[in-house]
């Protein structure tokens, strides 16, 4: 009988992270991730299949504890998920977004090449590389003009591993993911800072729910139906690119409306306040992906409508908050 694939996925902690490795132990993968050693680590959400996975210490910024991630988990595929993965941050810290994001990518095919060059490397690209978009939807041709460090950073990140494809041969895909949700997402993130609130606001915890600018539109899909994409991609002999979206955009009021119509609450308008402090330095506009290359290619099509996607993450909120 073949010994079971094995995969490494940096940034298993996440929210990507935690529904891929899910993923992958369904298909029977030997799942290893790595984490960094960090006072704060947070392991919740991936807490009931600890038992289930081997964790490694590593860090995107130490080449040498690449290498013996690498060594150790002798991966057949490896996730590159990990990142500084908040945009507002990166204008706080532009210089470590930097260095996570951008340079960690190349680390990390370095460290790849050095220990494994036949494994299957999949890069974590992302819709903010598009940022003051050059054509609407996007498609894996669109030129990038990112609006943000942590835009920047992904089009480094992007371009290298490209490059680590075409000059040394190695199996290395990206998806370039537009944003997807779910109820793991962190409380930093539009979409569940919304159906939390909803939820808080239904249980009597709080008041008031403060937003930036509630026209921004994103397009928005659920996290659990991404990852299925980037497992996909791998599958592929031929490593390529690929955009994994819903081709449909909605803005945070669209939002805002269907989480509080879930949470039973009536007219929105009552709790929600506008904060020009919360409006980014530079606005992304129109991000709105073409899937159709992932669709021929890997047969894949998002499963989960926007509205579906925030009815479950507010019912989500609804029960978690419920225990308090």
């Amino acid at each position: 009988m073949a010994s079971p694939k094995s995969a490494l996925i940096t940034g298993i902690t996440g929210q990507d992270g935690s529904y891929l490795a899910e993923l992958l132990l369904e298909k029977g993968y030997e799942v290893h991730g790595m984490v960094r050693r960090a006072s704060t680590e947070k392991f919740e959400r991936i807490e009931h299949i600890r038992d289930k996975i081997t964790l490694h210490q590593g860090d995107l910024l130490d080449q040498r504890s690449l290498v013996d991630t690498l060594r150790a988990s002798k991966p057949d595929e490896i996730y590159n998920l990990a990142a500084m993965s908040f945009v507002a941050v990166s204008w706080v810290q532009p210089t470590l977004t930097a260095e996570f994001t951008g340079v960690g990518v190349t680390r990390m095919l370095e460290a790849m090449r050095e220990t494994c060059p036949e494994a299957r490397f999949y890069q974590a690209s992302s819709s903010e590389m598009f940022g003051k978009v050059r054509e609407v939807p996007q498609t894996e041709t669109t030129p990038f003009y990112p609006r943000s460090p942590y835009g920047v950073a992904k089009a480094y990140g992007h371009f290298i591993t490209v490059n680590y494809r075409e000059s040394y041969g190695l199996p290395c895909s990206s998806g370039i993911l537009f944003n997807h949700e779910s109820p793991r997402r962190g409380l930093e993130f539009v979409t569940r800072k919304i159906t939390w609130h909803a939820a808080a606001i239904k249980h009597g915890l709080i008041d008031k729910l403060r937003l930036g600018n509630l026209d921004a539109e994103r397009d928005w899909g659920y996290a659990r139906d991404y990852v299925e994409a980037m497992w996909l991609m791998l599958q592929r002999d031929t490593p390529e690119d690929y955009v994994i979206a819903t081709n449909t955009a909605n803005s945070v009021r669209d939002c805002v409306e269907v989480a509080f119509d879930e949470a039973g609450l009536g007219a929105w308008e009552k709790y929600v306040e506008t904060d020009q402090s919360l409006v980014r330095p530079a606005e992304v506009d129109h991000l709105i992906g073409d899937y159709g290359k992932a669709e021929r290619d890997l047969g894949w099509k998002p499963q989960t409508t926007f509205e579906e996607l925030i009815r479950l993450m507010t019912r989500s909120d609804l029960e978690l908050l419920k225990k308090r």
